[in-house]
């Protein structure tokens, strides 16, 4: 099979972690009989430096021709006195936009070489944690209407019937593929937008009749992410509670440095992407956990290229390199030996190699 990955490391530690993401791929073509090609583009403050613009008009074009895009980080203090439409950031809004990618798909799995990484008590995360967040991408508040009046500033939260019912038909299909559960997450005792959404999700659920439905609150959501997270298998929420409530999965797994995430649309292709920022404090140092930015590879084999064997591979492979004690400086413990961002995508690859 022949695929074009466009590849966009961006800015802060995007770069360095992005090249293991690209060494696992390359590690898996070899072992599963692919040939990838690997096309680079600009985004983010790089793109600023190099054509004065967060998102130029050939990456666009290159990642609307390519099967899956890889993504780094964005952002970063040098670019942050610059208006907010010239911000590295909206080079990443822009590319969402672009491609139509509405659904963010951000897993929340507790390994179980790192339980002890976790904060959670052992009795909160009994026998693991494997949770998914579904969140919708390209409405509500971040793209409503805002500004300034006066002394007072807005934001205004928007959804549309359609915008929820593409969402949540995902969710549902998502669900339906694991434990057949699926809490959707809103505001609907406060927000008018929220009792659109849950009106919408439920008259949803009659078309999934092996998915179990459930609502919640997205206060009462943050409490029991934290109080009992194993009784949720798919979440599916609006865009801004989506951002909030992944962050906090993240760190029930014991550190943000290890959440891949996958932005589909209604076609290929997606793009992948570790949720953690581009940490402009640790870049260079090689000490960026690069296990986000391999497992969104795996993320990207599995959904876009229709590869689960060689995703499975991948993940497998970041199970044997926990299991063997490798540890970058985030999920190190007393006793541990930090190993180098390189080392770590290495010893990836060549326990993928060895499968």
């Amino acid at each position: 099979m022949n695929c074009k990955i466009a590849v966009l490391p961006g800015d802060g530690v995007g770069p360095e972690v992005t090249c293991q993401a690209v060494m696992a791929l390359e590690a898996a073509a070899v072992k599963y009989g692919l040939t990838i090609e690997f096309t680079y583009g600009l985004i983010g403050g790089a793109a600023i430096d190099e054509t004065g613009a967060p998102l130029p008009d050939a990456t666009i074009e290159l990642c609307r021709t390519s099967d899956g895009v890889l993504l780094g980080a964005v952002g970063g203090s040098k670019w942050d006195d610059l208006p907010a439409d010239r911000r590295p950031e909206r080079g990443l809004l822009g590319i969402r936009a672009a491609l139509g990618l509405f659904a963010n798909l951000r897993p929340a799995i507790v390994h179980g070489p790192l339980r002890g990484a976790s904060p959670l008590k052992d009795e909160i995360l009994g026998d693991g944690l494997d949770l998914l967040i579904v969140r919708e991408l390209t409405g509500g508040i971040y793209f409503g209407d805002c500004g300034r009046d006066g002394d007072s500033a807005y934001d205004t939260e928007r959804y549309s019937v359609n915008e929820v019912a593409r969402i949540g038909r995902a969710a549902f299909e998502l669900a339906g593929k694991r434990a057949g559960r699926l809490c959707s997450v809103d505001k609907a005792n406060v927000l008018e937008s929220s009792r659109l959404w849950r009106e919408v999700i439920t008259g949803l659920s009659g078309e999934y009749p092996d998915v179990k439905l459930s609502h919640m609150y997205v206060d009462n959501a943050a409490m029991q992410l934290v109080r009992a997270p194993n009784q949720f298998d798919v979440i599916v929420t609006s865009n801004m509670f989506g951002d909030i409530l992944s962050d906090e999965a993240s760190q029930i797994t014991g550190s943000i440095g290890m959440l891949p995430s996958a932005s589909l649309g209604e076609g290929r292709p997606g793009l992948y992407e570790p949720i953690h920022g581009s940490a402009p404090d640790i870049a260079g140092k090689s000490v960026a956990n690069p296990i986000a930015a391999i497992l969104s590879a795996a993320m990207m084999l599995r959904y876009s290229l229709n590869l689960p064997e060689a995703a499975g591979g991948i993940e497998k492979a970041v199970a044997l390199t926990l299991e063997k004690g490798v540890r970058t400086a985030d999920i190190a413990q007393t006793g541990d030996k930090p190993v180098s961002t390189e080392e770590m995508g290495r010893t990836v690859a060549a326990q993928l190699s060895s499968l």
